[in-house]
């Protein structure tokens, strides 16, 4: 009989090493990525910048903002070659986890109406649109809109 060894999946506080890995997954994945300055922000905020990794791979990354009993889940990001596999869900559940453990009670996020695959992923794990930002994100012809979504945690 052989043994398969499952892969080791790990969420680590993100540093400012990890920014060269975490921009070459954003800047693949998104038209509009955010800057390397947005990650060293939100690191010196004290935000919650976590490195999701898989056998000690980078293949995700997540900045969730905690404030009162609120967390506001700024980004959640999985590598190309990574998604449709399980792995948003996984940290997704983990970002919930940690915010719960802080004392969250909600979470927020913002969300492109473009994104679907994202908002299939959000809807799947019980988050109900309650707003909208109008203008809020870049986009080739102009702006586009961002759907403002809470999940009771």
């Amino acid at each position: 009989m052989s043994a398969v060894l499952e892969p080791v999946i790990e969420l680590r506080p993100m540093t400012g090493a990890d920014l060269p890995m975490v921009m070459a997954i954003e800047s693949a994945i998104y038209a509009f990525p955010w800057t390397p300055g947005n990650f060293s922000d939100a690191l010196a905020a004290g935000y919650g910048c976590w490195m999701y990794e898989r056998d000690g791979v980078a293949i995700g990354y997540a900045v969730l903002m905690l404030a009162a009993d609120e967390a506001h889940l700024l980004n959640l990001s999985i590598a190309a070659g990574c998604q449709r596999l399980g792995y948003g869900s996984q940290l997704l559940r983990r970002v919930c986890d940690l915010a719960r453990a802080q004392g969250a009670r909600l979470l927020f996020l913002e969300v492109r109406p473009s994104n679907a695959a994202a908002l299939r992923l959000y809807e799947r794990h019980g988050f109900q649109q309650v707003g909208v930002r109008r203008d809020y994100y870049p986009a080739h012809a102009g702006r586009e809109d961002a759907l403002i979504l809470s999940l009771p945690l």
